[in-house]
């Protein structure tokens, strides 16, 4: 059953790559593959989802872990260990999952591999000139990793977070194998750009990573690094996640001033009329 904060959207199950995950689908237009951060597809994620229908695109959002459509957000101080409690339970899954790579460098995970199955399949259904993508978090450098496919012209990294910083090598690498990075690298050099954003003092997505990123893509990378201040003060975690929890959607607001280069990026990118 459909959760009700995914009303709207069309279900459906996906198997590819030896892997099998179920996926919402929503809009018309070509195809932008929303990947999900830690805990899963929450009622934000959902909120950006449609804002990137309501763009002009269709959004295929792949359920990878977690409560399809649960509200994480704690509404309380005594609510906070099972809020705490949903996002421990699906990082655990991902942790002990074959299908995630979370510590290692110069690995891409192995769930990438279906996740560029998905984005063949959208622009198959979708049609247009390819596909976009946007990782968060856990899932940040996935995009970038599903950018070796020519059917990906707009990746967008918010707050890549693998492999998790807990050395100087990790802090200043990201998620992806080196034969992948070359390819994108030769992809930069046609015209291919990525787009990333993060908060300067986060520290699941340091700022070293993107130093690798300016180092490794040239101006091909488009850097988005917003103070922490700009950041939800109301949300539960400190300043992180740029497009959902962290977002402040007014006009005028660095974070929403970065939502809505997003989504040009995707409009742009992909010939949205």
């Amino acid at each position: 059953m459909t959760a009700p904060a995914l009303a709207g959207f069309d279900a459906a199950v996906f198997d590819a790559e030896g892997m099998s995950h179920r996926y919402y689908r929503l809009g018309t237009g070509p195809a932008v593959i929303v990947i999900a951060e830690i805990p899963g597809i929450t009622p934000k994620v959902i909120d950006f989802a449609r804002r990137v229908a309501a763009a002009g695109c269709t959004v295929y959002l792949p359920s990878l872990f977690g409560t399809d459509g649960a509200d994480v957000n704690p509404t309380g101080v005594t609510d906070m260990p099972r809020a705490a409690g949903v996002a421990v339970k699906a990082l655990g899954k991902v942790c002990v999952s074959r299908e995630f790579t979370v510590l290692a460098t110069g690995k891409s995970s192995p769930v990438v591999r279906w996740l560029r199955a998905l984005a063949a399949k959208a622009h198959e259904e979708c049609g247009g000139p390819g596909v976009g993508a946007v990782g968060m978090c856990l899932t940040g450098g996935f995009a970038l990793a599903m950018a070796v496919d020519d059917r990906m012209l707009a990746p967008v990294l918010s707050q890549p977070s693998l492999p998790l910083g807990i050395t100087s090598g990790r802090r200043n690498t990201i998620d992806i194998s080196a034969a992948d990075l070359e390819t994108v690298k030769v992809r930069c050099g046609k015209g291919l750009q990525v787009l990333g954003a993060r908060f300067e003092g986060d520290l699941m997505s340091p700022g070293g990573r993107f130093d690798f990123l300016r180092r490794e893509l040239g101006d091909a990378f488009l850097a988005v690094e917003l103070p922490d201040d700009t950041a939800n003060p109301d949300a539960a975690i400190p300043p992180h996640s740029v497009l959902t929890e962290h977002l402040i959607d007014e006009p005028g607001q660095p974070t929403r001033d970065t939502l809505d280069r997003v989504l040009e990026f995707f409009r742009t990118k992909l010939d949205v009329a």
